[in-house]
């Protein structure tokens, strides 16, 4: 058998890297037709059985509670639904609740101020909750499995019961207050905050920028009763619109709140007034009925229980939030997800905060909320527009900072918008490679469905147009390498020639272009261009310390970001197959986090999945205690300055490097367990070639693992099983498969088939149920 792969098998099967690690010195293992059946003679199918009350258990374990009023965003409850977005938490200075109400739509419309002023999202407004009554008490839980908070608010008059949620489709936000006789005169208020980007609360404002106009209440009445709609003009045409409703029903009260968007036309204030008239007619139970439905159904796509009780919890949170904050058809998150409050950052990052909040989606098999494949698609246009325009003809760029439509603005000065910079020229910055790292999360979202129209529609086409950007630049050295003039490597703040962020992105992107290339059966002239890159592109650039900057910049100073490491992590294009490179990256990685002062969150995450990478769990972990110790809040957000939403989603992205990794073409079952996760649980975790992962590891072993194939890839399995393994299909019948020293099984799985991969003569349960907690943790939010 060959152990180098073709560059067809490259990209159906992972990186060269990889694949030749996973298929060298395999040998056949043919079936043995006579070996037992698992079960009886006539076995029944080989098919995980998950308890009905599994999803349940963990996810009413992991429901955070609030005994103490929140004070902040970063404390209280949270509702999404990747528009319309409401944090919950005391309105300061008073005696009321506040229900905040932002949408990821609304933003200006002023280019000529750029991205981060002109086209900034605008806030919306919020609503208080104003008891009769001196608030004296809460007690709520936000119950994840139907996205619904739920509780009691005590004053010195009374209580008010209160159940909300923000409708999955409906975009509606209704809230049920049933209030004690002492509080039957509570009421409800909006405030519409000022139509101003909230970086003007931190940075100069532009010359010439000003607010949009004051916000006009209107009230229409109609057979139900009043309905009122806050209508906030938008200096550059069109208009965004909060329109509500608070209807009574048998001693209670429900607040139905929609918000739209519309621009250049005044359209948004008849929708809204139609959403919210036709919401209000039913009662709440009925109204959150398909809502409830729809969330557990979400749940259920896949499964993950570990020891840890709160970073279970944690993850299971993560969850709720990323369906929360995120759809396909809702604009890429901007850095506070849906949830928009005082920030400098209102705008959608792309040189890590994209990347970041879209790797959970895969794993954990939710790849409807994948909108970063479907907006570099839909806005291609504007990804050439972004580049300086010699290079339009051929070339495409994202750049730092755009609003959802991927429009920078300007050109403006650095404050107000960052965009897609010329290596060799400052100003301005000369950052260049974010659109690469971008189309990775669509690489991703390719190898996990196998989705060729993907791999043609999407990547391949974009790909190429971002990999030709760099080969402007190129120049040949004196040592016949290829090099490239000073770019950026992100939040360093200094330039270098042959920066490791550019040159990992550029080779990664060659590598990508010549296997989908061959897989598409497409002949394209620049291949020879690529295969000169991957061949001449100069070697990263190293020293004593790991990798460096770049060529002519050490690492020598505290550095949030792992620009300098993609190779290592996302990419795994480097990953210790040899002593020297493991050594490499664990040089580099120790001497990242040495330096104090600039670390962040996801500073941590970023470490825990490079150490899951070198399969030291027990260090992974402790990155991810850091992260929780230092950074993550009561409700589980993360703050710089203002609300980030990356950070605790790329949290769970790592919890999911420790338990299956499948760079390479090889599914890696349980890679980098601590020591103290002796059981742990996974079910419908979704790997790299499409497949569906299920394994159990119970008294410090795995003790089986399932795998289904959905596209009939090359299926190869490093599954951690200990001595003589069998392989059996849906049925119970033996199937082939080929062995290599290292324990790997290359399994040919046909589109729809599955296997099962147990010890030798081990017939095992196979259940899928929560593991027990190694020691009781505290819950999440304000529990006491």
């Amino acid at each position: 058998m060959s152990t180098t792969p073709s560059r067809r098998d490259v990209l159906a099967g992972g990186t060269a890297i990889g694949g030749a690690l996973a298929v060298g010195g395999m040998a056949a293992v043919p079936a043995q037709a006579s070996a037992p059946l698992l079960g009886s003679a006539s076995a029944p199918a080989v098919e995980p059985q998950a308890a009905e009350d599994s999803w349940r258990a963990v996810l009413d374990d992991a429901d955070p509670l609030w005994r103490t009023m929140p004070a902040t965003w970063f404390e209280g409850p949270f509702l999404g639904n990747g528009f319309l977005g409401s944090g919950i938490y005391a309105e300061p200075g008073a005696n009321a609740v506040r229900f905040t109400v932002q949408h990821s739509e609304v933003q200006d419309h002023r280019p000529e101020f750029g991205s981060l002023f002109g086209l900034a999202r605008l806030p919306v407004g919020h609503f208080t909750l104003e008891p009769v009554g001196t608030i004296t008490g809460v007690d709520w839980r936000l119950r994840l499995r139907d996205a619904e908070l739920t509780g009691t608010l005590t004053t010195d008059k009374g209580t008010l019961r209160l159940r909300a949620s923000l409708h999955t489709s409906a975009s509606v936000l209704a809230v049920e207050i049933t209030p004690s006789r002492g509080e039957r005169g509570f009421r409800w208020v909006f405030h519409p905050a000022v139509s101003i980007s909230p970086r003007a609360a931190h940075k100069p404002i532009p010359q010439g920028y000003e607010a949009n106009p004051p916000a006009l209440i209107e009230d229409h009445d109609d057979a139900l009763g009043q309905l009122t709609a806050a209508v906030q003009p938008l200096r550059a045409g069109g208009q965004y619109v909060t329109a509500w409703r608070d209807r009574e029903r048998h001693g209670s009260r429900t607040l139905y709140v929609s918000v739209t968007h519309s621009h250049p036309r005044a359209t948004a204030r008849d929708r809204a007034l139609r959403t919210v008239r036709a919401a209000a007619l039913a009662p709440y139970d009925l109204f959150v009925l398909p809502h409830r439905v729809s969330w557990q159904r979400y749940y259920r796509k896949s499964f993950l229980s570990l020891p840890d009780a709160r970073l279970q919890s944690f993850y299971w949170i993560q969850l709720y939030k990323i369906a929360s904050a995120a759809r396909k058809d809702a604009p890429v998150m901007a850095t506070c997800g849906p949830w928009l409050e005082s920030t400098p950052w209102p705008a959608t990052w792309w040189n890590l905060n994209v990347q970041l909040e879209y790797w959970l989606i895969h794993g954990s098999n939710h790849l409807e909320l994948d909108a970063v494949t479907r907006a570099l698609s839909e806005y291609r246009d504007q990804l050439t527009a972004e580049v300086p325009a010699p290079y339009r003809t051929d070339s495409a760029g994202v750049p730092r900072t755009t609003d959802a439509r991927l429009v920078n603005g300007g050109p403006t000065p650095p404050d107000q918008g960052f965009g897609v910079g010329v290596p060799g020229q400052d100003p301005p910055t000369p950052e260049v490679g974010n659109l690469v790292w971008a189309l990775h999360n669509v690489w991703l979202s390719y190898r996990h469905t196998m989705d060729e129209s993907t791999l043609r529609d999407v990547l391949f086409p974009l790909l190429r147009k971002a990999v030709n950007y760099y080969l402007h630049f190129l120049d040949t050295g004196p040592d016949g390498r290829l090099h490239l003039p000073a770019t950026s490597s992100p939040e360093y703040g200094v330039n270098s020639a042959d920066c490791n962020y550019d040159l990992m992105l550029l080779r990664w992107g060659c590598r990508t272009l010549l296997s989908a290339a061959e897989l598409l059966g497409v002949k394209d002239p620049l291949a020879p261009r690529w295969q000169e890159v991957e061949a001449r592109l100069v070697p990263y650039p190293t020293d004593e310390n790991g990798f460096m900057i770049g060529a002519t910049v050490p690492f020598a100073k505290s550095h949030r970001h792992y620009s300098h490491l993609l190779a290592v992590y996302p990419l795994y294009e480097i990953t210790g197959r040899t002593a020297e490179e493991r050594a490499l990256i664990e040089t580099s990685l120790a001497h990242w986090i040495s330096f104090e002062g600039a670390l962040q969150g996801y500073t941590f995450t970023g470490a825990a999945s490079m150490s899951a990478l070198l399969g030291k769990g027990d260090d992974a972990l402790g990155h991810l205690g850091e992260l929780m110790t230092r950074f993550i809040q009561p409700n589980t957000m993360y703050k710089e300055s203002g609300p980030v939403i990356e950070t605790p989603l790329s949290a769970a992205q790592s919890v999911h490097d420790m338990v299956c990794q499948s760079w390479g073409g090889v599914v890696r079952v349980f890679p980098a367990v601590p020591a103290a996760w002796r059981e742990l649980v996974v079910h419908d975790f979704r790997t790299e070639g499409a497949f569906l992962l299920s394994a159990v590891r119970e008294e410090g072993r795995t003790r089986w693992v399932r795998i289904t194939s959905e596209a009939g890839a090359p299926c190869v399995v490093r599954h951690g099983i200990e001595g003589p393994v069998d392989v059996r299909d849906r049925r119970g019948r033996p199937l082939a498969h080929e062995e290599s020293a290292d324990g790997s099984l290359r399994i040919p799985l046909g589109k729809g088939e599955a296997a099962l991969i147990t010890a030798a003569g081990d017939r095992p349960a196979l259940r899928i149920r929560p593991v027990g907690p190694n020691a009781p943790a505290a819950r999440w939010g304000l529990p006491t």
